[in-house]
Order: C-alpha cells, then sequence, then structure tokens
C-alpha cells in the first residue's frame, strides 16, 4: 500500500506580505503593476522556485534580492511578463511604414527606428522587411533600427535571428526567399534571417524605466503592448521619456489594445495606435505665414 504524498510545505504557497515584496519590487524596477495577480504570481513563481530548488517564496524572493548581477530579477520579471510577438503582428502599422514614412524620407539620409521592448525580435525584423522593400536595396545602407529590451534572454534569440519554419506562417514566398534562408539537416524546417538583414538591426538591453537620453533620435519609434502592464502614472512618465527621443513630425506606434486616453501627454492623435510629434510652435508659424 503506497504512503500518501505529504502535503505541500507552507512556505510553497504565497502569503500576502510575499506578494507585497513580489509586487513592490517589480513595480520600483520595471513600473509592472501586479495589482490582483496573486494566482499568476504564485503559478509562475512557484515554477520558477522548483527549478532553482528553493523551498519557500521568502527565500526565493531573498535570492532574487541580494543576487548582485540582476539576471534573478530579469529571470523574475521574464517569468511574470507574456513574450507574446509574431511577425507583422499588427499589420496596419506596416503599411503605415511603406505609406507615409518612407514617402517622407529623404533618399541617402539615415532612417532610424527604435523597436522597444523588442522581445524575441519578430516585431525589429518584420519593421527591417517592410523598409528594405519600400526603400529599395540601394537605400539599405541608410536603415538603422535598435531594438532593445530588460531580457538579455530573449536578445539572445533575437539576435540570432533563427526561427521556426511555423512563425512565417501567411508571408508570401517571394518575401520569404528574400529576406530568409532556409535550414537543412540539423536546421531543417527552421529559417535563419540574413545576414544583410541582421546587419541592419542592433539589439540592446534596456529597461524602459531607466534615463535613455543616450539613444538618441527617431523619426519613428514602436512601444507596442507593453503599457498595459503599467499604471497611468508609470504611462504618463514612459509616453514623455518616448516623445523626447522623437523628432519632429515623428511617429510613435503602440499597441492597438492601447491607448494614451486618460493621460497628459505632448503627442497628436493621428489614428487607431498611432501618434505624432508636432512640429516646434515657430516652425509651424513660419510654415502658415508663408501660405
Amino acid at each position: 500500500m503506497s504512503t500518501p504524498e505529504a502535503p505541500a510545505e507552507d512556505g510553497r504557497s504565497l502569503k500576502p506580505h510575499e506578494f507585497s515584496q513580489v509586487r513592490r519590487m517589480m513595480y520600483e524596477n520595471f513600473g509592472v503593476d501586479l495589482e490582483g495577480k496573486e494566482v499568476l504570481i504564485e503559478a509562475r513563481l512557484g515554477k520558477k522556485m522548483r527549478e532553482l530548488g528553493h523551498r519557500s517564496f521568502r527565500q526565493y524572493y531573498e535570492y532574487v534580492r541580494k543576487d548582485p548581477t540582476g539576471d534573478a530579477l530579469t529571470a523574475m520579471v521574464d517569468a511574470l511578463t507574456t513574450n507574446h510577438t509574431s511577425f507583422f503582428r499588427e499589420p496596419q502599422h506596416f503599411d503605415f511604414l511603406r505609406k507615409t514614412v518612407v514617402p517622407a524620407w529623404k533618399p541617402g539620409s539615415p532612417l532610424r527606428i527604435w523597436s522597444a521592448a523588442c522581445s524575441t525580435g519578430e516585431e525589429p525584423y518584420s519593421i527591417a522587411f517592410a523598409m528594405l522593400e519600400a526603400m529599395g536595396p540601394a537605400s539599405a545602407e541608410s536603415l538603422q533600427i535598435l531594438a532593445t529590451d530588460i531580457s538579455s534572454r530573449v536578445l539572445a534569440t533575437a539576435s540570432r535571428g533563427m526561427y521556426p519554419a511555423s512563425r512565417f506562417q501567411g508571408l508570401p514566398a517571394d518575401q520569404l526567399r528574400r529576406h530568409l534562408l532556409k535550414g537543412f539537416g540539423e536546421a531543417e524546417g527552421q529559417y535563419l534571417v540574413k545576414k544583410q538583414v541582421r546587419a541592419r538591426i542592433e539589439f540592446r538591453r534596456l529597461n524602459l524605466m531607466e534615463d535613455f537620453s543616450g539613444v538618441g533620435m527617431f523619426p519613428v519609434i514602436f512601444c507596442r503592448n507593453v503599457m498595459i502592464y503599467f499604471d497611468q502614472p508609470t504611462q504618463r512618465r514612459l509616453v514623455a521619456k518616448l516623445a523626447a527621443q522623437l523628432e519632429e513630425g515623428g511617429h510613435l506606434l503602440i499597441g492597438h489594445a492601447e491607448s494614451l486616453n486618460g493621460i497628459d501627454h505632448p503627442l497628436q492623435y493621428v489614428c487607431p495606435a498611432t501618434y505624432r510629434k508636432p512640429l516646434a510652435a515657430h516652425r509651424t508659424s513660419s510654415v502658415r505665414s508663408i501660405r
């Protein structure tokens, strides 16, 4: 007769004060608001806790708090946030690049685009595919894409540029041929983004809660499906920081499930999930006087 399993130790259930500690840690470091997410935290961090061999949430929390490298903290936020993405997700934005951004670009001048919260790389590669097709191969050197994320793990996947063939379902065959190499042997069923496309993208680790004034200025910034994790004060601060990195007349693209309604910001609404930084007042008045 088998002996019944002993009940799980009390330390394996998330106590209210432990939830408060984790919630505060995520908010202070990443701006992520986990209010009402006790069940999610217990499930996802419970799995992480078991993987690492910790016997209680208290022990796991102390391990993260005391880790001098910050890797454990990054792994915690990885576990608590969803890195769902796909190629050409929300296709209206890529149509916007082709129809609005490229026609306004002056050939020969640099064209910089920032993919913030780029996850495993599908977004910046989609940007590169769309832009290179619209700009033409002779202008490829003008395209510069900065792709950032808080997670070193997803950035490693992104910089490698290799994905299962299933990730490209629905993309035209000629587009696949232009930008991808088909894997054989051990890489059967995989596609690798061509070197000349990968060369247009710089992957860099960046926490959106930190100062990023050093990233430079951009005519287009993608920051999609990340603000859903933030409360309104954090959203307001982030949008203000992103706007500061936009060139005059530049565009901020957010997720279609997101909105800037209800928060103060300096941008003009263009269409769903698309906002524009106005021209400076003196430039606007000069244009009007000429007219």
